[in-house]
């Protein structure tokens, strides 16, 4: 996979402004991964749209998605 150096500068630049408007986001992610993500885990997503409906999913966590996290928290450091 070819990476697009200005799709990756506009993407830091979103992950900016994503950490700025959430400040708590952040830390909460590094904590979970740094000590709850492993193999059984299950990551679960609600949504709820501004009429009220909630729309939820969960992922059962994988060695290979605690792979793909470090990676993603290393990229960071």
């Amino acid at each position: 996979m070819t990476r697009n150096p200005m799709q990756m500068m506009k993407l830091m630049e979103r992950l900016k402004i994503f950490q700025q408007q959430h400040p708590k986001a952040e830390p909460f992610f590094r904590q979970v991964a740094g000590s709850v993500l492993e193999p059984g885990a299950v990551i679960e997503v609600k949504v709820t749209d501004v009429s009220g409906k909630e729309y939820v999913s969960n992922i059962r966590v994988t060695p290979e998605d605690v792979e793909t996290m470090r990676l993603l928290r290393d990229l960071k450091d």
